[in-house]
């Protein structure tokens, strides 16, 4: 059985949801599935006043147990193009992981939201990707099997990168299920590949 870790940070909690999202997909797979988040990194009045959502129940990573996964999905919101300061901040302390080669050949893959739908997501995906790669991971995306991404009835998330999401100007748009249903399908997938891998 794969053992996956769903990484995460959310501000607001849309990547939670997809978090979530990605997790029953790979547990759907026979996957052991562990959801952690990454600490916060701005002060507590700061993150008060901009009405984060600070009760998340997903409990804090360390670097160390990166090694101990088969797989690892990294979710992050979209920051200019590019992933949030706190994920940023969280991968740039796996020097000793990358140095010792200990996340060499393990299955990788990332997810995100933007405010628009325009607002950087598979930059931000590739800023993700680029770090997996860095560290040796095999990396699953979204493919076009998921036909959810296709879709222009609605607006909707969704790349072969990776399952995104998009939360509105003022974040009070939820993730879709057309949204986490493509989450699931990335979640599936990265757990059937880590499966074969160890096989």
């Amino acid at each position: 059985m794969p053992k996956l870790l769903v990484l995460y940070y959310s501000s607001y909690g849309h990547i939670q949801a997809m978090a979530q999202a990605v997790a029953e997909g790979a547990r759907s797979a026979g996957a052991a599935v562990d959801i952690k988040r990454v600490p916060e990194t701005v002060p507590d009045e700061v993150a008060n006043a901009a009405h984060f959502k600070l009760d998340q129940t997903a409990p804090i990573a360390t670097v160390e147990e990166l090694a101990d996964y088969d797989a690892i999905i990294v979710g992050t919101p979209t920051r200019y193009g590019r992933m949030s300061s706190q994920m940023a901040s969280f991968l740039d302390q796996t020097g000793g992981l990358w140095r010792r080669g200990a996340l060499n050949g393990k299955i990788g893959g990332a997810f995100t939201s933007s405010g628009t739908q325009h607002g950087g997501q598979e930059m931000t995906l590739f800023s993700v990707i680029t770090n997996l790669l860095h560290f040796g991971m095999v990396i699953v995306g979204l493919p076009y099997s998921f036909q959810g991404q296709m879709r222009v009835d609605e607006v909707t998330g969704g790349s072969p990168y990776g399952a995104t999401t998009i939360s509105g100007g003022d974040g009070t748009r939820q993730p879709t299920e057309n949204e986490l249903a493509g989450a699931r399908v990335q979640g599936e997938l990265i757990a059937q590949t880590a499966r074969k891998q160890l096989a």
